[in-house]
């Protein structure tokens, strides 16, 4: 064979090859359902009470899902345990999505094509579906009194827990007796028995359940209402969900979730069980987050000064790692850069210093207007009735703050002189002493008395220019004159930059203070 021939024929061969691969990828494309359909996916809490970081968490995850392939992020309340609902907890689900700028595609605010969003309004829908699963031998009427149920708890030392299955082969005369006496019933699905459930997860990849371990669950309960999990599969179903993102801690009960699919013969949505958030304790173990280790509420945390945006970014990082190193993103770049497959399977853990460090770098990034407009509550807390250089004010905060809570503390001492004591004048690397620091407070009066336009550049001109004539550094200067205008050691910016803040008459009478408190009249 001519060397023409023989690379004609590898051509050949590796054209078939090409088109194995193309036909296999095709294959496998097609049974992916994330190329079979728009991503769909659900945010839906129960409004019990506050934003957990962990729930938000599961919500920005579901967000960033749905964005990052083009798809469509949808709320829906869960308020099927009417027991727990809490009052106003569905306008903090609601302001708090706002706030961190998660913007859904449909819910109970805005409606959709798959409503009512809410499902305590959807309530006529599950149960046909509970009855359908009856008449197909799936799931059975249970007429098991509260008394005989709680009964069975104290069996549980003797190996047995869970329900007994007392009612799953009643014969249908007695089912049929029972239903025509009114008698009070919930609708159990029939569990397998023997063998086990495995499902596939996009984190934690193949999980194996035995069905012993499986109780028969209750699909609807006496008082029609459907319980979370009967729920959550017909809404999903029905809403054309495709993923599902959820804690770790569900793991083990997916086989429920997914017995149900294929009973009512629906296609079962991929799976994204996140890794659970843990808290450092004072041992220096970690124990899953709880309020013993800090604030876990997203509202608890914007009151303790943290920005909504910091939280949101922070807690990206809890359980997913970029690409690169990059640790700072806006909603948008996090959208960007955004997989399922930088999930972790590991716990994360909560760090508190972390997420104050974030805050810091967000604050200093500001433009120092936007930093004067978010400090304004904390200023007005500390000066209710006074007008400052709000802008230099900033200039030295800042650089310095990483919670906006800190401002008030910071500020004190702009309100009010605390009462030091003399000997805070005394600074060896300033060389300072009580002696040379009444010269120093005598002198920068008496040159400050001179200026007119009060303001960072002119008294920073005017002592910068006197410590010379007076032969000492500028520290030896502007030391004592600090200690006298703040009556603190350590401030944030310095002496110059508080005068200006205080403004002339408060900045000579405070110096006036610090010769009196040396002795001198």
């Amino acid at each position: 064979m001519n060397r023409l021939a023989a690379c004609y024929l590898e051509i050949s061969e590796n054209m078939e090859i090409i088109k194995k691969l193309k036909y296999r990828n095709r294959k496998r494309l097609e049974r992916n359902p994330l190329m079979q359909k728009k991503i769909r996916t659900r945010f839906a809490p129960s409004p019990t009470g506050f934003m957990h970081v962990g729930n938000l968490r599961t919500a920005l995850y579901e967000y960033l899902i749905a964005k990052s392939m083009d798809g469509d992020f949808v709320l829906r309340i869960e308020d099927t345990d009417q027991e727990r609902l809490v009052e106003g907890a569905v306008d903090v689900i609601y302001d708090t999505l706002d706030r961190v700028g998660l913007r859904h595609d449909e819910g109970p605010d805005m409606g959709g094509a798959f409503g009512p969003y809410v499902q305590s309004q959807r309530r006529e829908l599950y149960r046909p579906y509970a009855e359908q699963l009856v008449r197909d031998g799936k799931a059975y009427y249970c007429f098991c009194t509260k008394a005989r149920l709680d009964s069975l708890h104290g069996e549980e030392e003797n190996g047995f827990g869970g329900y007994d299955r007392h009612c799953r082969d009643l014969p249908q005369e007695e089912v049929d007796r029972l239903l025509s006496l009114g008698t009070p019933y919930v609708i159990r699905q029939k569990m397998p028995i023997e063998g086990s459930t495995t499902f596939e997860d996009a984190v934690y990849g193949s999980i194996t359940i035995e069905n012993a371990e499986l109780e028969d669950q209750i699909l609807l309960k006496s008082d029609g209402y459907p319980t979370y999990n009967f729920a959550n599969v017909i809404d999903d179903h029905l809403m054309e969900i495709t993923h599902v993102v959820r804690g770790c801690e569900y793991l083990t009960s997916t086989p429920k979730y997914n017995l149900l699919y294929e009973a009512l013969g629906w296609e079962i949505p991929v799976y994204v069980h996140l890794p659970l958030i843990m808290g450092k304790n004072e041992d220096g173990t970690v124990s899953k987050l709880s309020k013993r280790h800090g604030s876990t509420g997203f509202d608890d945390l914007v009151k303790e000064g943290y920005l909504p945006e910091v939280i949101i970014n922070y807690i990206a990082l809890l359980g997913w790692c970029p690409k690169d190193n990059q640790e700072v993103f806006t909603l948008e770049e996090l959208t960007k850069n955004f997989s399922v497959h930088g999930i972790s399977k590991s716990p994360a853990v909560f760090d508190y210093d972390k997420l104050t460090w974030f805050n810091g770098e967000y604050l200093r990034a500001m433009p120092p207007e936007a930093f004067t407009d978010l400090a304004m509550p904390y200023y007005k807390e500390a000066f209710p009735d006074t007008e400052l250089d709000w802008a230099v004010l900033s200039s030295i905060l800042q650089p310095r703050v990483t919670q906006m809570t800190q401002i008030p503390d910071m500020i004190g001492f702009f309100g009010a002189l605390p009462d030091y004591d003399k000997e805070l004048f005394v600074n060896k690397k300033s060389k300072t002493n009580l002696e040379n620091s009444v010269t120093m407070l005598q002198e920068a009066i008496q040159a400050l008395e001179g200026v007119d336009d009060w303001c960072v550049e002119k008294i920073h001109t005017t002592l910068l220019e006197l410590a010379p004539k007076l032969e000492v550094k500028n520290g030896t200067l502007l030391w004592p004159v600090r200690i006298a205008a703040a009556g603190m050691t350590v401030t944030p910016g310095g002496a110059i930059e508080i005068l200006a803040i205080l403004g002339k008459e408060e900045s000579l009478r405070r110096l006036g203070l610090g010769l009196q408190k040396l002795g001198v009249s």
